[in-house]
């Protein structure tokens, strides 16, 4: 680790530390609030999906015709069903019987030739890592969001597609796939990956000295989602105009994926389990350093008042001593040599410092002292504080 890199931790480690680790138990309440909530999360979603019957596509259209039936026509829109399903790939235009079906209704990946029906295109920048030897103008541009076009480009193209049964198309039935609004991750395949260098040029050189990022590479992808492929559904199935549709359910995690339902339940239960004890591990240390930070402030707090009490009751104490000595010397007789040149009513008992002039009282001596710019009355040279003298 570099001296920079140590005095960044230092620097962290001191905030985290702040109000006697206050700051990092909020952190870890924080982290703890977080993972309960993702737990509830999970948890709710294996219990749905483990609650999920898992059918046949030819199934579903029974299921929903049947619960149709029940309703007796009641409502106009039937209510959708969630459902896990298991099938292949298809386009629909190969599977709907229509004139469509005379031509091709998948895409081609420009890069392997394979069919699909989903193919993205990205292509991003990398970025050169040494941060030069003004090294913090890149951490300032590092905290502003950088321009989606210097970062690269993506594009993204589909046709409608259905899950149909394995081994039984065309003559099985089939489910349209119905992507609208789904945020979920698609179980896409990598089937081009290519890193470019970038040239050089003469202006990179100052780019380097002064840390300004520049490219050094651009790095092509293209995922798709092929025909024929193994995939699982999980979403709200609906039959509408006698075709059957499902889409993505946003109270669950998956909606397309390769896994099977028992890997489903199985990933669910690990997060489950990890997320629980996360939890607790995190909200246990969260309140065990709040607990301390609070005992050590109420303890510092105390200790402050005591201390201000204390002081509080030794200025008391020497504003009597003063009265009481200032009524003293208003009784006795004092020359007019020993007067205060400011009050000339009381004996000159404080010396001004630097100067060292015995000229005031020491009311009038602590009135110098609090002025904006204190000065010696006597030489007008500015005075520091005053030192009571006391006559042997």
């Amino acid at each position: 680790m570099s001296s920079r890199d140590q005095a960044v931790a230092a620097i962290l480690a001191q905030v985290a530390l702040a109000g006697d680790g206050a700051v990092l138990g909020l952190a870890l309440a924080y982290v703890a609030v977080r993972t309960l909530l993702k737990f509830t999360f999970t948890s709710s979603s294996l219990r749905t999906i483990a609650n999920t019957p898992s059918l046949s596509v030819s199934d579903l259209r029974s299921l929903l015709s049947s619960s149709d039936d029940d309703q007796q026509q009641q409502h106009s829109n039937e209510s959708p069903k969630l459902v896990f399903v298991h099938g292949v790939v298809e386009a629909k235009a190969n599977v709907d019987g229509s004139w469509k079906s005379m031509r091709s209704g998948a895409l081609v990946s420009h890069e392997s030739g394979d069919k699909a029906v989903i193919i993205q295109r990205t292509q991003s920048c990398i970025y050169n890592e040494w941060r030069g030897l003004f090294w913090w103008t890149s951490d300032l541009r590092r905290l502003l969001p950088r321009d989606s076009k210097s970062q690269g480009s993506s594009s993204f193209r589909m046709v409608p597609f259905v899950v149909a049964e394995s081994g039984r198309w065309p003559s099985s039935d089939y489910v349209i796939v119905n992507l609208g609004g789904s945020r979920h991750p698609l179980p896409l395949t990598t089937v081009y990956h290519q890193l470019q260098p970038v040239n050089v040029t003469a202006y990179t050189f100052l780019q380097t000295l002064f840390g300004h990022e520049y490219p050094v590479g651009v790095l092509d992808e293209e995922k798709i989602l092929p025909l024929g492929k193994d995939i699982s559904a999980v979403g709200l199935c609906s039959l509408k105009n006698g075709i059957l549709e499902v889409k993505s359910c946003q109270d669950l995690p998956y909606f397309l994926s390769e896994m099977t339902k028992d890997q489903m339940v199985a990933d669910l239960a690990f997060r489950t389990k990890l997320l629980l004890w996360g939890g607790i591990v995190f909200g246990s240390l969260s309140i065990g350093i709040l607990g301390y930070a609070v005992l050590r402030n109420w303890s510092r707090w105390k200790e402050w008042r005591l201390r201000r009490q204390a002081r509080r009751a030794n200025l008391v104490a020497e504003n009597e001593a003063a009265a009481q000595l200032a009524a003293e010397e208003e009784r006795e007789t004092v020359p007019d040599g020993e007067l205060c040149v400011i009050c000339l009513m009381r004996r000159r008992r404080s010396a001004f410092v630097p100067c060292g002039h015995l000229v005031c009282c020491q009311s009038c001596a602590i009135s110098v002292e609090v002025d904006r710019m204190p000065k010696c009355p006597v030489c007008r040279q500015p005075v520091r504080n005053s030192m009571r003298i006391y006559d042997s």
